[in-house]
């Protein structure tokens, strides 16, 4: 059945009768994914807190926020990277090696300001980030296969660089441990980097053309390609930022802990993905948002934090996890089938 309408000549238009259709269920979680995730963390912390009344304590939510911090950091580059349907589990070797060159550098040099040992540690992972950048954009290798060689590579270096030998927290400078404890402005020095990035990126990916193009690539790298855009620049862009990230994790990690180790932040690349997939990332590219990562980073940080507190199994605990992450998937293929149907209805307009 058509539906009549007129053009602004006065001349009759049929309209589909799908243009009359309603929304379908993944357009509409689509557009409220955000404020559901958001809903899910409140019950989830509420539920916690009847359990156990020291969860909302101040001193815990502080110690949730400083320990989400880096992993939210993190999420922000991993989002960049899947966005433009990549993958980057280089990042927490990355992350090792820049810790370990900042260690060792405050090390020998007690004098040296904290910033410069950040700006070193992030000058290592954008190296790091160019590296991996060159290998997917360039030489045209799958990102899995580029990032999980350049893993190796970078966890060698560290040990290599280290000698195989730890560097603990009566070697490093106090100015060097306060950079990840202190604060700034009554904030976390943790805490207040990872807003300060957080807001960086919004602005980036919302309101320049690059942020724009790194959609464009991950949504039809044929049709961006036509348009004009160098996808080759955009896809080394993303693995840059996502190493000038994990340089940068790398020294706040090993300020935080007091300690760097050759197996530093072994594994950790997967928690990043997560995040990212419980924020609405769309490992099929070109969907995602700032906001959905850092409720992602907070949701797993939640659950990193409530179930020992709650009692349950270390064994349940990944199984509970699993699960979690499972169901945002299963979300996320429901959402881009909604959005994919409706946009094919609206072509046949």
């Amino acid at each position: 059945m058509q539906q009549r309408g007129y053009s602004t000549a006065g001349a009759v238009i049929e309209a589909p009768a799908e243009a009359r259709t309603k929304p379908s269920l993944g357009v509409k979680i689509a557009k409220f994914r955000e404020l559901g995730l958001l809903g899910f963390i409140i019950l989830l912390s509420i539920g916690v807190q009847l359990r156990n009344p020291s969860f909302l304590t101040w001193e815990n939510v502080n110690d949730m926020m400083t320990n989400t911090a880096i992993l939210g950091i993190l999420a922000v580059g991993m989002m960049l990277v899947i966005v433009t349907r990549g993958i980057d589990l280089s990042i927490g070797a990355i992350l090792a090696l820049s810790g370990m060159i900042a260690a060792q550098t405050v090390t020998a040099y007690p004098e040296l300001p904290p910033m410069a040992a950040l700006l070193l540690g992030t000058a290592v992972g954008l190296l790091c980030g160019t590296a991996v950048g060159w290998l997917v954009s360039k030489a045209g290798i799958l990102p899995i296969i580029a990032t999980l060689g350049m893993m190796n590579v970078f966890r060698g270096f560290t040990y290599v660089t280290s000698g195989g030998k730890w560097i603990s927290a009566h070697q490093m400078p106090d100015s060097f441990k306060a950079l990840a404890t202190g604060t700034t402005l009554g904030i976390n020095n943790l805490i207040f980097i990872a807003v300060l990035i957080y807001i960086a990126a919004y602005c980036f990916v919302n309101h320049t053309r690059t942020g724009r193009r790194i959609y464009a690539v991950g949504s039809n790298p044929e049709s961006a390609a036509i348009s004009g855009i160098s996808t080759d620049k955009i896809l080394w862009l993303v693995y840059a930022i996502m190493g000038s990230l994990s340089g940068m994790a790398g020294v706040l990690w090993v300020s935080k802990f007091a300690s760097a180790q050759g197996d530093t932040a072994s594994g950790y690349e997967l928690s990043v993905i997560a995040a990212c997939v419980l924020g609405g990332v769309s490992i099929a590219g070109g969907v995602g948002k700032i906001s959905g990562v850092i409720l992602g980073s907070i949701l797993l940080g939640i659950l990193n934090n409530a179930l020992p507190l709650i009692d349950v199994s270390p064994f349940w605990q990944t199984g509970i996890q699993g699960s979690i992450i499972l169901a945002a998937v299963l979300v996320n293929a429901v959402v881009k089938r909604g959005v994919d149907r409706n946009h094919l209805m609206r072509r046949k307009i």
